[in-house]
């Protein structure tokens, strides 16, 4: 993975950087790259609150937030924006105000890598205007000096409608921190991936296949 000038990553809740991408964050952050994650939301109506439950609907955005900053500790992300966004309102945010955002963030780090969801193809509505938003500031920039675009998409059709991805790292060498990173948002991932660390360790193909392999389109303008 080639060292970048700055990478941005732009996502609206905590935990969606772990899942998909946080492997890639973790190498370039190894190979010296400058990482800033910008997360628009604490995620306060996710469902859940651990099992058992540890925590509240009241109390559950001041869980998130520390969560959120134990995974970017554990894959050492240094500049962690947290934007302040409600959680499942993003879509309701208007066009302009998101994008001007963007376009700040993006003009005052200069990244020559972006990364967020792929508009159309991220399923969950926040996802859609997060990745939106991120590519209509994008489209601002003359196409000479606009950073790449790599986006995560998941939806049913992606394949079938945005072909095989364009990139895939293969993350192996910083799979343990991608696994902190995981288990750092303990509310919304402990009862999902118990007993995952020592699959890991026991080179388990299914979880090595999905922890080790991070896929990403460049987003076609």
């Amino acid at each position: 993975m080639e060292k970048e000038r700055q990478l941005l990553v732009v996502f609206p809740h905590p935990d969606d950087e772990a899942f998909g991408v946080s492997g890639t964050i973790a190498s370039h952050i190894e190979n010296g790259t400058p990482v800033t994650y910008a997360c628009l939301t604490l995620g306060e109506m996710g469902r859940n609150m651990g099992n058992p439950p540890f925590t509240d609907r009241e109390n559950l955005p001041k869980i998130r937030k520390e969560e959120l900053k134990e995974a970017a500790s554990a894959l050492g992300i240094q500049d962690l924006r947290m934007l302040g966004f409600r959680d499942k309102t993003v879509e309701f945010e208007d066009d302009d105000k998101l994008t001007d955002l963007m376009s700040r963030l993006i003009e005052e780090l200069n990244p020559s890598l972006v990364i967020t969801f792929y508009p159309g193809y991220s399923v969950h509505p926040d996802h859609e205007a997060t990745g939106a938003a991120v590519v209509r500031a994008v489209e601002k920039l003359p196409a000479a000096v606009r950073p790449k675009l790599h986006c995560v998409a998941f939806s049913n059709n992606c394949l079938e409608e945005l072909g095989e991805p364009d990139i895939l790292n293969n993350i192996s060498a910083v799979a343990k921190k991608k696994l902190a990173a995981i288990q750092a948002h303990r509310s919304q991932t402990e009862q999902m991936f118990n007993g995952i660390e020592e699959k890991l360790e026991k080179q388990d193909p299914q979880v090595m296949k999905w922890i080790t392999n991070e896929r990403f389109w460049n987003y076609k303008f």
